[in-house]
């Protein structure tokens, strides 16, 4: 009999761990961490909950909302990371210029990053700080997958050839290394491939060969 996914059983019991303002508030650097990036209002919040089977991030109409680092356990050694939402122009400069700083810092000098999931609203795709997130994913040589999230505001056809736009537009601009894929919180719409990226950034194979061999 097929073993279920792991990653489901992870994400069911998830649970709120720490929210950092900077770096040196994080929890210890160990173990392995997939992160949430997102211009404001992309639908980052839904889709972490959706993925998650629970209300883990604050979701609000109000752009701008997530202003630290939250971070959630799945295991002892797993964690997923929601990063503040940027972009959002009512935001006060210095409140910006605080959260790119440390944003940075902690994209920079994170070790137990495995892979940023970097949410685009499919009707307002790449823009300045997704170019900006997809240039960082490239020289630092850290895997990136692509959620064109709120897909269900579209047609189907529409969002395909969406999807198909920006993928041709990614591999042009930042080459074969970014994977992408369509994804709707309310319709729970590409679920299962999204978890499959993070099971596989955060390591969770099938039950050893040993184990099933007993």
């Amino acid at each position: 009999m097929q073993a279920k996914n792991p990653i489901i059983g992870l994400c069911q019991q998830a649970s709120f761990l720490i929210s950092a303002a900077k770096v040196d508030q994080c929890p210890d650097d160990q173990g392995y961490e997939v992160a949430f990036a997102g211009r404001s209002n992309a639908g980052k919040s839904s889709a972490l909950n959706t993925l998650t089977h629970a209300s883990l991030a604050r979701t609000s109409k109000t752009p701008g909302r997530t202003q630290l680092l939250n971070f959630f356990r799945l295991d002892d050694e797993r964690r997923l990371v929601d990063l503040p939402g940027y972009g959002y122009a009512k935001v006060p400069i210095p409140l910006k210029q605080h959260w790119q700083k440390h944003l940075e810092a902690y994209l920079g000098s994170r070790e137990s990053l495995r892979g940023l999931i970097l949410m685009m609203d499919i009707r307002h795709p790449l823009t300045e700080f997704d170019r900006l997130m997809l240039d960082w994913s490239g020289a630092s040589q850290m895997p990136m997958h692509i959620l064109l999230t709120k897909a269900d505001k579209l047609a189907f056809g529409a969002a395909k050839n969406a999807l198909l736009k920006v993928q041709q537009e990614i591999r042009k601009g930042w080459g074969e290394g970014v994977s992408i894929q369509l994804f709707s919180a309310p319709k729970r719409q590409g679920v299962e491939e999204a978890q499959a990226v993070l099971a596989e950034w955060l390591e969770l194979g099938q039950p050893a060969e040993a184990e099933a061999e007993d």
